[in-house]
């Protein structure tokens, strides 16, 4: 039989001992598990970014892979901590947006409340679920516990906010979803937003306080050197890029910082 995968995403970073605390638990339980590390460079507390960059990722993951996702400002408090039964595999994080996007794409089949404290450490720290909780969770499903056996169902869980876009006369407000380590501006419009607006080859844009036509281009390279264009990346969002040179560097712009498309 194929090890069962189990991936992580924090914001945790290297320096620490949080990553290997949660990895020992997983091993624990379920040693053979195939542990992969997607990233643990997420941006403090940024569960935008988390949910984006995790939703990059889950399609090229094998069919019942169980993907544990931790950008939890809030661990402590009354905010779910929540398990998604999809069509693909299986979530486990907290309720705050950073599962939902990844498990909305994969199609939900149930959603549950982890409350079931067989299935977590026996000692639960209230600043370490990803530890105590998640980790124990995707180990568990790993070795084929069900889902239900977790906790009682639910049917209401948090949305990204990133998801929100705001239609205005013949415009969208957005906002930049993510810089990546080339400096492309990565926005939360889709397809479906060019087509509303009828953009086809050029688009208009307001970043911060430049107002820009960029030619919308199908590669990188179509633009020349140093100039600023448009085009929609391998993850389906709008992209602000600039040839061989860094766009979010030149526009001074961050994640979450609003952006504007407008009518070609």
């Amino acid at each position: 039989m194929p090890r069962p995968v189990i991936t992580l995403t924090t914001d945790f970073g290297l320096k620490d001992p949080y990553v290997a605390e949660m990895k020992g638990v997983i091993l624990s339980i379920s040693p053979n598990a195939m542990i992969v590390d997607i990233t643990h460079g997420v941006e403090k507390f940024n569960i935008g970014m988390g949910a984006f960059v995790l939703a990059s990722v889950v399609p090229y993951f094998p069919r019942g892979a169980v993907h544990v996702a931790v950008v939890d400002p809030s661990v402590g408090t009354e905010r779910q901590p929540l398990l998604i039964q999809t069509k693909g595999g299986f979530f486990t994080g907290p309720d705050n947006g950073v599962l939902a996007l990844a498990a909305t794409d994969q199609g939900i089949e149930h959603a549950f409340r982890i409350t079931n404290q067989k299935l977590m450490l026996p000692k639960r720290s209230n600043t370490f679920h990803g530890r105590d909780v998640f980790a124990p969770a995707a180990a568990h499903l790993a070795n084929g516990i069900n889902a239900e056996e977790f906790g009682p169902e639910i049917h209401k869980f948090k949305k990204p906010q990133f998801a929100r876009i705001i239609k205005k006369d013949k415009m969208f407000i957005g906002e930049a979803l993510y810089i990546d380590s080339f400096g492309n501006i990565v926005t939360n419009f889709t397809l479906k937003e060019l087509d509303s607006l009828n953009i086809r080859t050029e688009v208009k844009v307001k970043i911060m306080r430049n107002k820009l036509k960029l030619r919308l281009c199908r590669t990188y390279a179509e633009e020349g050197k140093a100039k600023p264009f448009a085009i929609v990346g391998s993850h389906n969002f709008l992209e602000i890029s600039i040839n061989q040179g860094n766009a979010a560097e030149y526009f001074k712009i961050k994640e979450g910082d609003r952006i504007v498309i407008y009518h070609a």
